[in-house]
């Protein structure tokens, strides 16, 4: 070959080097330009609460809130839903998937290599391109024995595999978020469900001492009726009165025990497993106001804020994975291996093959299909941002709310039992004036009756105070730590 040759072949492969290496320079610089750079969204939290609230909360007395009621059988069925609950098991089976997406992203940075051997018999034609046959030595039917490998790697340089794992990375923090949201709304409900049983208990209670003191009134007002001191329109008017409160009884008798059903479920177990709890009774939980932290505490606190934007996170590592497509794909791949007509001669070192090839492939004309996926993950990543404006917004709201429900329970609870601390002392003052002679039976009943009217209304009225208790505990993101799910 001349040497004015070889320098002209020198000469064209240098242009095409430079090129290449031009074109491979502007696409990095467009592919920089392109990234899509997250940033965590701050939420405006507002001035402060709406109204007058202790902001000494701390991260360890919401994690465990339910230990500061003390309740014991509360605590036991609590810490048993955490564990065996299955929504909360689901939601741990889906961080498990996520994380093997995420390992299965991560995987495309590494290598892939395959091992194989093969024998293959085959007869070729006489007719062919290759006058086998009409060779000397070489025979139509050949069997070959081959066995190597094939290795390939793709060079990330436009960014869509760290993507990939940025985006993967990201939602398996958002299941962990929504394995902690589901620690919160288990932990509440299971609070909600055994304070609900408690409370009808005492309703029931406080019930059938009611309707006992109607029975009382009706047998008396029936005895002076008889005697011609009361009109006969009295017996009925008190008769009426007692049954229609025993029949409020079966009704709050049922309601024990289903609440009671309820608890095994929420524990992941037989519906009657809890069912004993109805046959028994505790001391009520100390109604008090309790530290709330800052409001912005509650964002972020909150899991499924935390998990609206980690959703949001992933939608913008998405834009990245689309993006890359518009850039060259580049890999290397390798080959290499034994192959030979003769098993003998596989091994040999004149049996090798190899080959190395550096590969580029580049979309050049696709019927707009990048830039519809480009639009489609810029959509979807609009979505989750107003999901997690919408998840900042309902949360305060949350928050706000039961804060509110809770202290005008607490003033509920107040009144009704400053009522019935009044009927009791009404009561007491009718029972001595009884005893000494200076009222009739009638009017101690008539006491009575307001006091045990007293009795179930507060025991009602701390039974809501109770249940907006834990939902403002539930409100306030409260139920879970670093590490529960």
């Amino acid at each position: 070959m001349s040497s004015a040759h070889q320098t002209s072949r020198s000469r064209r492969f240098r242009q095409v080097s430079g090129a290449i290496s031009a074109l491979a320079v502007a696409a990095l610089l467009a592919a920089c330009a392109a990234d899509p750079q997250y940033r965590a969204p701050e939420p405006d939290a507002g001035r402060g609460w709406i109204q007058p609230a202790d902001t000494s909360a701390t991260e360890a007395q919401l994690a465990a809130w339910w230990r500061s009621l003390g309740d014991p059988v509360l605590e036991r069925l609590v810490e048993a839903a955490l564990a065996q609950n299955l929504d909360v098991l689901q939601a741990r089976s889906r961080i498990a998937e996520a994380r093997a997406l995420r390992d299965a992203a991560a995987g495309a940075r590494e290598p892939s290599l395959n091992v194989g051997a093969s024998v293959t018999r085959r007869r070729q034609s006489r007719n062919g391109p290759l006058p086998i046959g009409s060779l000397p030595g070489v025979s139509r039917d050949q069997t070959i024995h081959e066995g190597g490998f094939d290795a390939a790697w793709e060079i990330d340089l436009f960014g869509r595999v760290r993507h990939s794992v940025e985006s993967a990375d990201a939602r398996v923090q958002a299941a962990q978020e929504e394995a902690n949201a589901a620690h919160v709304s288990v932990a509440a409900e299971v609070a909600r469900t055994y304070l609900s049983l408690r409370g009808a208990q005492r309703e029931l209670k406080a019930g059938e001492a009611w309707v006992g003191t109607l029975r009382r009134v009706a047998e008396t007002v029936r005895r002076r009726a008889a005697a011609g001191d009361l009109a006969m329109g009295e017996v009925e008017r008190s008769q009426a009165k007692f049954q229609a409160g025993a029949a409020v009884l079966p009704g709050i008798r049922a309601r024990v025990r289903a609440t009671a059903l309820g608890l095994g479920v929420l524990l992941g177990r037989l519906p009657e497993i809890e069912l004993s709890l109805a046959d028994s009774d505790r001391d009520e939980i100390v109604l008090k106001a309790i530290p709330v932290g800052e409001r912005a505490d509650v964002l972020r606190r909150r899991p499924d804020v935390r998990a609206a934007e980690r959703h949001l996170a992933a939608a913008t590592a998405d834009i990245g994975v689309a993006t890359a497509q518009w850039f060259p794909r580049l890999a290397i791949s390798a080959a290499g291996g034994f192959q030979a007509l003769d098993l003998g001669d596989l091994l040999k070192s004149s049996s090798q093959v190899f080959s190395l090839t550096p590969l580029i492939s580049w979309r050049i004309l696709d019927g707009g299909r990048v830039n519809a996926y480009i639009r489609a993950a810029q959509a979807r990543q609009q979505t989750a941002a107003r999901a997690y404006e919408k998840a900042v917004l309902s949360a305060l709201a949350d928050a706000e709310r039961a804060l509110s429900n809770y202290r005008f329970s607490l003033a509920s609870v107040s009144g009704q039992c400053a009522a019935l601390v009044s009927a009791r002392r009404d009561y007491d003052y009718a029972k001595r004036r009884f005893e000494a002679g200076d009222v009739a039976r009638l009017d101690l009943l008539d006491a009575e009756r307001s006091m045990r009217e007293g009795e179930g209304a507060c025991a009602r009225a701390r039974t809501i105070a109770a249940i907006d208790l834990i939902a403002l505990y539930k409100a306030l993101g409260g139920g879970w730590s670093e590490g529960s799910s």
